[in-house]
């Protein structure tokens, strides 16, 4: 019999839901337990826990990439080719049971940062034939410490200027950090309180110059013993004397009536510009700090950072910067340190030792008395005369004169070397040999040049002098 509509209108509402309740399907919950951000080259494990009543089908992993457009199958387990669940097999009694699937990356990579997936599917209570699916997703974020780190001087090699302040820049690069790692400045061992850019400043500008109120003349990087030695050498410039050389506009060679100490030496001597001109004064420098990123295509960021100020070679020269380095992968800081070195004592090498009429003959500078940083420019001029090529000078670390004549013998070189902390003068003789005897003179050694005899001394010191012909 069917029931009666007014107990119809009452029930069906409830009827309604009664296949739900009835069909018993399983339920199941995922999850991946969260991790934080793991170090390259460490092992990980990823753990999914899922909890259901139903009989297990199979899990999953996945490694998500492109943006999630591609799943990458890392992991599978398929219960119908394995027994290690036949205890499951009890379906139709109701019971929680919790199970973890675990997948283990002995050795991280950078490149395995991503997205990651655990896919469990269990058999509906009701039917063999239905499978019911969850899933749970994590986000694994490898972390990678700076493979490099070294400091530079911008736009060298750079002259050294006494007549006019310019602005000098060190560039701390930091290669290979995921993420992009902190980097900051020390002077002498304390940290650099710079003034933030965000644009690099234009070249051609004036002093850099801080809205901030000014502060102490007197500082750490100015001791006692820097500020006689630049205050005796003003005394210098204050007593008279020409500053300034043959050449203003390129040479640095200071006229021998100001040097504070003669030379001693004998060739090749070495002189040391140390005239500050009036611009240069102890206050403490004022900093400008820049950063720029370039991120690479394995994920790591290039960190670049600028500090720029305005040089002064009173109490710059001699001081030590270092690049420090902070990273959430790093159990300390890295750094890199530089000590700006004004050139001092070059080395002059020329070869061959023994030079012939006819020879190539190569000046060469090898070597400073002292670690210069930063790099250093050179200049070659003839003292008193032009180039073998004609030329005033010549730019490089290394002169090459071509076949030799003899005319070149007692010539005199003149090398340049400067850095924006200084610059340095070092000469060197050439002397040539001939291979043709003097005229009348059969007993001369046939090393000697026609004309010409060496005079008593070692090395280039040796100052050729002509002979008198019968």
């Amino acid at each position: 019999p069917r029931p009666a509509p007014h107990l119809c209108r009452a029930l069906c509402p409830h009827l309604a839901h009664l296949p739900f309740l009835l069909s018993s399907a399983g339920y199941l919950t995922v999850n991946i337990e969260p991790l934080p951000p793991v170090v390259a080259g460490d092992a990980v494990t990823l753990k999914c826990n899922f909890k259901t009543d139903g009989r297990m089908r199979e899990i999953v992993w996945y490694r998500v990439t492109d943006g999630g457009t591609i799943k990458q199958k890392i992991f599978t387990f398929d219960a119908m080719f394995s027994t290690n669940y036949s205890h499951m097999e009890n379906y139709r009694k109701r019971e929680d049971l919790v199970y973890q699937s675990t997948v283990r990356l002995p050795e991280v990579r950078i490149s395995d940062n991503g997205p990651y997936e655990c896919h469990v599917g269990i058999y509906d209570r009701a039917t063999r034939e239905k499978v019911v699916l969850a899933s749970g997703n994590i986000f694994l974020n490898v972390m990678a410490p700076p493979t490099s780190i070294e400091v530079v001087a911008a736009d060298t090699p750079a002259p050294f200027s006494r007549y006019q302040a310019q602005n000098f820049t060190l560039v701390c690069i930091v290669s290979g950090g995921k993420p992009a790692p902190m980097v900051y400045f020390k002077r002498d061992g304390e940290p650099i309180d710079a003034v933030p850019l965000s644009e690099p400043p234009a070249a051609s500008s004036g002093p850099l110059q801080d809205s901030r109120p000014f502060r102490s003349l007197l500082h750490r990087d100015l001791d006692d013993t820097k500020m006689q030695k630049s205050l005796s050498l003003l005394d210098g410039e204050n007593r008279g004397g020409r500053p300034y050389t043959e050449r203003p506009a390129r040479s640095l060679t200071p006229d021998p009536s100001i040097l504070l100490q003669p030379t001693t030496e004998n060739i090749p001597e070495t002189v040391v510009s140390r005239e500050f001109p009036r611009w240069v004064h102890s206050a403490e420098p004022i900093y400008f700090l820049r950063h720029s990123r370039t991120p690479g295509s394995d994920g790591t960021v290039e960190v670049r950072a600028l500090l720029t100020w305005t040089l002064n070679p009173q109490i710059d020269n001699e001081a030590l910067f270092s690049c420090e380095v902070k990273h959430p992968a790093l159990s300390m800081p890295m750094q890199a340190e530089v000590t700006l070195v004004a050139p001092k004592g070059p080395k002059i090498m020329m070869t061959p030792s023994r030079a012939r009429v006819g020879d190539t003959v190569r000046i060469l500078v090898h070597g400073f008395q002292n670690e210069v940083f930063p790099e250093p420019m050179f200049t070659w001029t003839r003292v008193g005369s032009r180039l073998l090529d004609g030329s005033t000078e010549f730019d490089g670390k290394e002169l090459v004169l071509e076949r030799v004549p003899a005319e070149l013998n007692g010539s005199m070189y003149r090398c340049t070397a400067q850095n924006p902390l200084g610059s340095t003068d070092t000469h060197t003789r050439l002397i040539v040999f001939g291979t043709v005897h003097s005229v009348g003179d059969g007993e001369n050694d046939p090393g000697t040049s026609p004309g010409w005899e060496l005079s008593p001394g070692a090395g280039s010191s040796k100052v050729p002098s002509p002979l008198t012909l019968p």
